[in-house]
């Protein structure tokens, strides 16, 4: 049975299972801290009943007006524990919270172009490429920036995809 709770300090010295994955992020100590500070409603923890870290998401809110949206900064799941729909489970939890604690208007999260399997993945939650971010990732690797309205864009104005490709620092938020 999986257990969901708030991501704590102290899963920081538990999680590297989870992020042994070749294409998940590792951040630094102070990154981690200021989400758990910023944002501890858009941290999660998957823990089995041995107390083994699954997985986790990280995210937050942030934006302007119709622009105001969550934010999905890291989704992962230990690969022992994939194919088990935790990652679904991790994006519903933030998207609940993204439409009802926070009122936004959309969920966005970046992925590797080459990452074929989590973008699959993403368009099966109802995410959309909403853009192409030239060499956002180290190794000048680009990214999409993939969205999925929530109920507050009753038009679904955060779903009309931008044309051109954008650089990192013509990015709103970071």
């Amino acid at each position: 049975m999986t257990t969901l709770r708030r991501f704590t300090c102290n899963d920081l010295f538990t999680y590297n299972n989870v992020n042994l994955d070749i294409l998940t992020e590792t951040y630094n100590l102070p990154f981690y801290l200021t989400y758990l500070a910023k944002w501890p409603e858009y941290c999660l923890m998957a823990e089995a009943p041995g107390k083994q870290a699954m997985g986790y998401i990280l995210g937050k809110a942030e934006g302007d007006g119709e622009l105001w949206h969550g934010h999905v900064t890291a989704v992962t799941v230990a690969p022992d524990f994939r194919r088990q729909n935790l990652a679904q489970k991790l994006m519903h939890v933030l998207e609940e919270i993204s439409e009802k604690v926070h009122d936004c208007y959309f969920v966005d999260l970046f992925v590797r172009k080459s990452n074929s399997v989590a973008i699959k993945m993403y368009r099966k939650f109802g995410y959309i490429i909403y853009r192409t971010v030239v060499g956002y990732y180290t190794g000048d690797e680009d990214a999409y920036d993939m969205r999925k309205a929530l109920p507050r864009d009753v038009h679904k104005k955060s779903m009309i995809p931008l044309k051109r490709p954008i650089k990192p620092e013509e990015l709103e938020w970071e």
